[in-house]
């Protein structure tokens, strides 16, 4: 090799490697591999109690692992950082702030916020599709609304990846299947890298390019699937017969650990 060029090493967006969690003596995570390349957008899936919010939490550096490590960019992950943007369940907007000033508190905490800051949080409320609702407050908005204010804030920091967990489970079906096409209009528009949390097949497969099968406590990667249905995807293509193929085999990967943790939830 020519001693004036230097080989450029591709680093994976993130990588996790032999990661464990233990509470007590409750095995909530075993031996969780991945490696998530720039712009990904994948999902996990399993039933409850398989560990899938504690591995997001995490990553998102708000629970420390027992065992393994997370590297975003090569860095060890240890801590809450700007490079994480989190989208939880609920929205847990301030009541108090309108939705401009609930979108931007990131960025009042991080950096401060100046012209441009400004500008740039005003151009995420037009691209989640809240132009002219910036003065409103949260009690004036629909579940959908207060969703897209989330999302907005979350990306507001400008993160490396963002962390969804369950974001649309407290929508109804209608607002949920809608807010599943706005989602992937804005991450096609960024292409962020995104991992995401659901209980809903198809909500993962309609939205991912992998999908992660945990299995039933100790949370451990059973299978990943690859999503290949063509992109952009509108929500037609839940009909066809591929979709349906892939839901069916997601769904019989874990048919018996559902109905378990079912039955153990309800003894």
């Amino acid at each position: 090799m020519d001693a004036g060029l230097k080989m450029v090493v591709k680093v994976p967006k993130l990588t996790v490697s032999h990661l464990g969690k233990r509470f007590g003596d409750l095995d909530a995570l075993r031996g969780i591999d991945l490696t998530i390349e720039r712009g990904e957008f994948i999902s996990v899936v399993g039933p409850s109690g398989c560990g899938k919010t504690t591995f997001l939490r995490i990553i998102a550096g708000l629970e420390p692992a027992t065992s393994g490590e997370v590297l975003l960019d090569g860095r060890a992950v240890h801590e809450p950082a700007g490079d994480r943007g989190f989208v939880f369940q609920n929205d847990s907007l301030l009541p108090w702030r309108t939705v401009f000033d609930n979108a931007i508190i990131g960025r009042e905490v991080s950096s401060g916020v100046g012209p441009a800051e400004r500008r740039q949080t005003m151009e995420l409320l037009k691209l989640v599709g809240l132009e002219g609702f910036e003065h409103y407050y949260p009690r004036q908005l629909s579940g959908g609304m207060r969703q897209r204010v989330n999302l907005a804030r979350a990306l507001a920091i400008d993160p490396e990846i963002l962390l969804m967990d369950e974001p649309f489970a407290a929508l109804d079906a209608q607002t949920r299947e809608i807010m599943q096409a706005e989602l992937l209009r804005i991450w096609e528009r960024g292409q962020k890298t995104v991992l995401f949390v659901t209980h809903q097949i198809d909500e993962a497969v309609f939205l991912s390019d992998r999908l992660l099968v945990f299995a039933r406590r100790p949370g451990r990667l059973q299978e990943e699937v690859k999503i290949a249905l063509p992109r952009p995807r509108t929500l037609d293509i839940k009909r066809t017969g591929e979709f349906v193929s892939l839901t069916d085999h997601i769904w019989r990967l874990i048919e018996d650990d559902v109905r378990a943790a079912a039955l153990y939830e309800n003894a």
